[in-house]
C-alpha cells in the first residue's frame, strides 16, 4: 500500500514538472521570438481634457524617430527600451504622462496624456506664460491659444522670490476654481494683480470692478458674489455699481463711485445706538425682542450699498444655481436717507439676541451647516469700505 502511494506521488510530481517545463519553454520561445521580431506598426493616442492639443502625432513621431536613430517600423523589438522612451517623452513640456507597449501583433502602442494649462499669466513687462494645475510654468504654443483665465500684473523676475511663489500659488488656486466653474469661466474677463498683491476681477457682463482681496477663501468670496449677482444686480442692473467688494467675510459692499469706499464710523455708532433704543422701547410694549435687531441699514451716503450676510429666522426663499448655493432669505430693502441696503440672510433656527454689538463683531452660529462660512451681524470696517 505504501509502495503504491509513493508511486502515485512520483507520477503526480513528474506530470507537474513536465507541464511547468513545457510552459517555461513556450515562454522563453515567445520572448525570444518577440525580441528577434520587428516592429510592424505603431499607434499614437493623445488624451486632452478640452481637446486642446498643443502637441500632435507628428511631434511624438519626431521624438521617437530621434530616440531610435531611424524609422520606428522595421526596427527590432529588442532595440526598443520602453522605459527610457517613456522618460524621454515625459521630459517634453506638453506631456504629463506616457505609456508604451507592444501587443501580440508586434504593434507599438504609444499613449500620451497632455499637460493642460489652467491660466495665462502676464507679467508687468508684458511677457506671458501658462501654468498647469500644480502651478508649473508652461511656455506658449504656436499651435493654438488655450481658453483659460487671464491674470495680469505678475512681477517680472528671472528668479522668483518666496513672495512670488506664494502669489503664484494663489493664482493657481483661483484659476482652478474659475476654470472648473462654467459660470465664472464665462464671466471672468481677466484678473488684475494690484501692487499690494491683491486680486481685482474684471467681468465680461457689467461695468464694475470686483475686489477679491488675497487668494484665501476664494470659493466663499465667489459664493457671496454670486448671491449678490442673483439677489441684487439681477434686479438693479449690472452697471449700477462701479466697485463690488467681497473680500471681507459676511458682507458684500457695492459702490457707485470708483475707488475706495468709505463708511462714516461716527454716524454708524449713532445709528447702532438708535436701533438699540428702539429695540428697548419695543420690548416694553410687545414681546418681540427676540426678533433680529439688524433690520435697518446703517450707511453713510447714497453712493454705497452694503449687503450683510447674517443668521436670522424669516421668510425662506429657496434658490438653486450652478454653484449649489445654500438656502437664503431676503429681507425687504430699507432706506435711511437716500441709501438702500439689501440684507441677504442664510436661513437657520430662530435664536433670540440679547445684546446688539456697537462695534464690528463677527459671530459664528452653532447652527450653520458644515462648510458654511461665519457671518457678521455688523461688518463695517474703516479699511474695508
Amino acid at each position: 500500500m505504501n509502495a503504491k502511494g509513493a508511486i502515485r506521488k512520483i507520477l503526480f510530481v513528474s506530470v507537474w514538472l513536465t507541464i511547468g517545463a513545457g510552459m517555461l519553454t513556450l515562454l522563453i520561445a515567445a520572448i525570444g521570438k518577440k525580441n528577434h521580431g520587428v516592429c510592424r506598426d505603431y499607434s499614437i493616442t493623445i488624451k486632452s481634457r478640452q481637446n486642446n492639443f498643443f502637441i500632435d502625432e507628428k511631434d511624438i513621431q519626431k521624438l521617437l524617430v530621434a530616440a531610435m536613430n531611424g524609422n520606428i517600423k522595421g526596427q527590432q523589438i529588442s532595440l526598443f527600451k520602453l522605459h527610457q522612451l517613456e522618460q524621454l517623452l515625459e521630459d517634453n513640456t506638453w506631456i504629463n504622462d506616457a505609456e508604451l507597449y507592444f501587443d501580440n501583433h508586434d504593434v507599438l502602442h504609444v499613449s500620451i496624456k497632455e499637460r493642460e494649462p489652467i491660466a495665462r499669466v502676464f507679467t508687468t513687462a508684458g511677457n506671458s506664460f501658462y501654468i498647469d494645475s500644480i502651478g508649473r510654468k508652461m511656455p506658449l504654443s504656436d499651435k493654438m491659444n488655450a481658453r483659460v483665465p487671464v491674470f495680469t500684473g505678475f512681477p517680472e523676475r528671472k528668479i522668483m522670490t518666496c513672495k512670488d511663489s506664494l502669489l503664484l500659488n494663489n493664482i493657481t488656486t483661483m484659476a482652478k476654481f474659475i476654470y472648473n466653474d462654467p459660470f465664472w469661466m464665462a464671466q471672468a474677463a481677466q484678473v488684475d494683480i494690484t501692487p499690494e498683491r491683491n486680486f481685482e476681477m474684471i467681468p465680461v457682463v457689467g461695468n464694475h470692478v470686483i475686489k477679491l482681496g488675497n487668494g484665501e477663501n476664494i470659493d466663499q468670496k465667489f459664493h457671496r458674489l454670486f448671491i449678490f449677482y442673483k439677489q441684487v444686480l439681477s434686479k438693479t442692473g449690472f452697471d449700477k455699481y462701479k466697485v463690488i467688494d467681497v473680500q471681507y467675510a459676511g458682507q458684500v459692499i457695492g459702490s457707485k463711485q470708483p475707488g475706495n469706499i468709505k463708511v462714516d464710523m461716527v454716524q454708524l455708532r449713532k445709528n447702532v445706538e438708535r436701533l438699540l433704543q428702539e429695540a428697548a422701547d419695543a420690548q416694553t410694549d410687545t414681546n418681540i425682542y427676540a426678533k433680529p435687531l439688524i433690520e435697518k441699514p446703517i450707511i453713510r451716503n447714497d453712493s454705497t450699498t452694503i449687503m450683510h450676510l447674517k443668521p436670522t429666522a424669516g421668510r425662506e426663499t429657496k434658490t438653486t444655481d450652478p454653484n449649489a448655493m445654500k438656502t437664503t432669505s431676503v429681507s425687504k430693502p430699507k432706506l435711511i436717507g437716500k441709501t438702500k441696503v439689501i440684507n441677504l440672510k442664510p436661513v437657520e433656527e430662530k435664536k433670540p439676541k440679547a445684546v446688539m454689538p456697537k462695534k464690528e463683531v463677527a459671530k459664528t452660529s452653532p447652527n450653520l451647516s458644515k462648510g458654511e462660512e461665519p457671518v457678521t451681524a455688523l461688518a463695517f470696517r474703516s479699511d474695508s469700505c
